[in-house]
């Protein structure tokens, strides 16, 4: 099993969810999910359950995911669990073969209180700053609702370009939002 060690941040860690975190919270086991973690769990990351048992249930069937999965987005100064962010799945999968080969899809979610302050932004560039060089990423992928202002924004702001559309049976139509691996380095800060 690859193991998944901590992405740094100026501000932000952005630690691996295990599967015995993720069966803890599936179980809403506050206690043992906050001894795995190692910090106290956000009460909305609870609410999360549909995103919990899937991400549970790809890292039970693919050990070698876990590096590419779920991250609690923990703002480092107060420990404080602040959002989640991760890859869909590994590099390169099915679904994103015609549209962007060599893609990785990533979606992040700041609770409401910790919004507006760019760790959205931060937690993104880490993230992509870590999957860069992976000789089978060539490039992010991100599905935005057209209704989603805030994450519109910072996908431009990303470097990101639209390239397509999606029609998701749970969420109704997306917008499909690429750009290159090779675009973060020229504009890392």
């Amino acid at each position: 099993m690859s193991n998944a060690t901590t992405i740094h941040s100026e501000r932000l860690d952005l630690i691996p969810m295990t599967p015995d975190f993720l069966q803890a919270c599936l179980h809403r086991d506050a206690d043992a999910a906050a001894a795995l973690l190692g910090l106290p769990v956000a009460d909305e990351w609870f609410e999360q359950e549909w995103l919990i048992a899937l991400r549970l249930e790809l890292l039970l069937d693919d050990p070698t995911y876990q590096p590419w999965s779920v991250r609690a987005v923990v703002l480092r100064a107060s420990g404080e669990m602040i959002g989640h962010i991760g890859f869909h799945t590994g590099p390169d999968p099915d679904y994103l073969a015609e549209l962007a080969p060599k893609g990785v899809e990533f979606g992040y979610t700041i609770f409401a209180p910790f919004r507006r302050r760019g760790y959205a932004e931060e937690a993104s560039r880490a993230l992509m700053g870590w999957a860069t060089g992976h000789p089978d990423v060539e490039r992010f992928v991100l599905f935005i609702s057209p209704e989603n202002t805030p994450s519109l924004k910072l996908a431009e702001k990303l470097g990101f370009g639209r390239i397509g559309d999606w029609m998701d049976e749970e969420d109704g139509l997306e917008w499909v939002f690429a750009r290159e691996v090779f675009f973060q380095l020229i504009t890392k800060k």
